[in-house]
């Protein structure tokens, strides 16, 4: 039962990634990022590995969540992978909500940028840290700084969790670093 149900996941998976890329949501972000999965400020890491992901951020708005004048309060589709050099591959789909932190705090735009994430997806550990599932959930705070030709650099805390769905729950913490490049 488990495997068809594996199987349904990831044709589901492949059918959102594929109407995701259609041109209809052809503005945003691509995010490519280089970083440290599994690292612990505590010192109890143990399968360190480097993290290399891409994301491409859509800017159209699933659904407002709040004033019409605040772009916070705007959810917009992502979709990426993420593969460690332990072979591990993470396949995601989520929303992010973003803002400019100087229209925040001060009122007037600055070249930084907030983004908070949350995406859904399946993995597999390869020769990587066993997370205790293939169903796996990514909470991801990220800063950003935009140049003058609308890329930006960025970096990010994230923390991959089964949220209890499996036998154990390990959890994975994972600091990036990316350059993000606007599409059309």
């Amino acid at each position: 039962m488990f495997r068809v149900l594996n199987d349904m996941f990831r044709k589901l998976f492949f059918i959102i990634l594929i109407t995701l890329s259609s041109p209809a949501f052809s503005i945003g972000y691509d995010i490519y990022g280089i970083g440290i999965y599994d690292i612990k400020f505590d010192g109890s890491s143990t399968n360190n590995a480097v993290d290399y992901r891409f994301e491409r951020r859509f800017d159209n708005t699933l659904i407002k969540i709040g004033p019409e004048s605040e772009n916070f309060f705007n959810l917009k589709p992502l979709a990426g992978i993420e593969l460690t050099s332990d072979s591990a591959a993470y396949l995601l789909g989520g929303i992010y909500l973003e803002d400019n932190l100087g229209a925040l705090f001060i009122g007037n735009e600055s070249n930084l940028n907030f983004t908070p994430s949350f995406a859904l997806g399946y993995y597999d550990d390869g020769d990587g840290k066993k997370l205790g599932n293939n169903i796996e959930f990514r909470t991801t705070l990220e800063i950003s700084y935009q140049l003058e030709n609308k890329n930006r650099i960025g970096f990010s805390f994230g923390h991959i969790s089964n949220a209890n769905l499996g036998d154990r729950n390990p959890g994975v913490e994972i600091l990036n670093i990316s350059y993000q490049i606007p599409f059309n």
